[in-house]
């Protein structure tokens, strides 16, 4: 089944507030995604129809294993475009965060598996002697040094 980018942005924006909430409304997601109830109505019955929200009139809404799994799978395309803006392309966060959004949409899932495959494998910590903290600034600019020696070795 293929799902428009705004059915994309339905599921990813119900599993966060199901996470996050527990019980999901279209008020909700009216809230999150600045725009209209009428418009989540529509939207939400859609996806509905397609198996991937369960929704009664006025009650709660939920995703189906299907829709949980399609929300998770474009959950972690956004991450690992944002990872490879960030860690290996030193595009500042905020922009990162806009373009890896957008870009989600436009590739495939084989490729963002294979985009991941590639990032780990340039940024394998296996071989850094020292204490790495994934939160300290430090460790995250000497991660950024390695992964880009790694990238020009390659060439």
């Amino acid at each position: 089944m293929k799902l428009t980018s705004s059915q994309e942005e339905y599921l990813k924006t119900i599993y966060i507030l199901e996470k996050n909430n527990s019980k999901v409304r279209v008020t909700d997601i009216a809230n999150k995604l600045k725009i209209t109830k009428p418009s989540v109505n529509k939207a939400i019955n859609l996806l509905r129809n397609m198996g991937v929200i369960n929704y009664q009139a006025y009650g709660e809404i939920t995703l189906t294993k299907e829709g949980e799994k399609y929300a998770i799978e474009i959950i972690k395309k956004q991450d690992i475009l944002k990872m490879f803006l960030i860690e290996i392309l030193d595009i500042d966060e905020k922009q990162a965060q806009e373009e890896a959004k957008a870009m989600k949409y436009a590739i495939s899932q084989e490729t963002a598996k294979k985009l991941n495959k590639y990032i780990t494998q340039i940024m394998n910590l296996g071989d850094l002697d020292c204490d790495y903290d994934k939160n300290s600034k430090k460790c995250q600019n000497c991660i950024r040094i390695s992964a880009k020696n790694r990238l020009k070795l390659e060439k």
